[in-house]
């Protein structure tokens, strides 16, 4: 993998500096909450089931999501910082201009969820779900996402920087102008008919040869 950085422009989250914090009610999310404009953290968010939820203008800081599902989430300017979301179900929600950095998002369920500007940095994502989900302007940077699942996914300028995808799963998913010549893997799933127009490196011509049977004569 190399040390430079793909050029993308993503829209930042809009977070207005002097935030005071805010507490979530303690009974509770409940269906089509709407929290804006605040600082939340230092706490866990346990066992909550609620749909249509919505954040807006908030920052999540030292967080931990545990057994929860919120699905019909909508994010806008939001900031995740060093938050564990690990098997959270996000499903069917809309992501917008939000990023997670340094968060453990093992098995973070994003099945269905529509993504627009977002970043994803310094995260352990192995096992996230992305299944059947829409993402457009999304930069991963510097993650790992090991057996991440991106079945059927439409990616549309999605960048992987120095990321690892080791056994990562693509089948379905069109990979034309996706770059992945600085990602890690010795293996990813993926159909012939999906590889056109994906950008690899030399070293990653050899790795999908062995994928699809082929042997490279020197």
């Amino acid at each position: 993998m190399t040390n430079k950085k793909k050029s993308i422009k993503i829209e930042s989250p809009k977070i207005p500096k002097g935030m005071s914090t805010i507490t979530l009610p303690e009974f509770g999310l409940q269906t089509d909450d709407y929290f804006n404009m605040g600082i939340i953290g230092d706490c866990s968010i346990d066992n909550q089931i609620a749909t249509k939820v919505s954040f807006e203008t908030i920052i999540f800081q030292n967080v931990t999501f545990t057994q929860s599902s919120l699905k019909d989430l909508e994010l806008t300017d939001v900031i995740f910082e060093k938050c564990d979301l690990s098997n959270v179900d996000f499903s069917d929600s809309i992501i917008h201009r939000t990023e997670f950095r340094n968060c453990k998002i093992v098995g973070l369920d994003f099945m269905g969820a529509t993504l627009r500007n977002v970043l994803f940095q310094s995260c352990f994502g192995d096992y996230a779900t992305f299944r059947f989900a829409n993402l457009k302007q999304i930069d991963f940077q510097d993650s790992s996402l090991c057996k991440a699942d991106f079945y059927h996914s439409t990616l549309q300028k999605v960048y992987f920087n120095d990321s690892n995808i080791d056994q990562a799963q693509f089948s379905g998913t069109k990979l034309e102008g996706i770059d992945l010549s600085d990602c890690g893997f010795t293996g990813i799933g993926v159909e012939v008919e999906d590889l056109q127009g994906c950008i690899i490196s030399r070293e990653q011509a050899s790795i999908f040869a062995s994928l699809f049977g082929l042997l490279i004569k020197e």
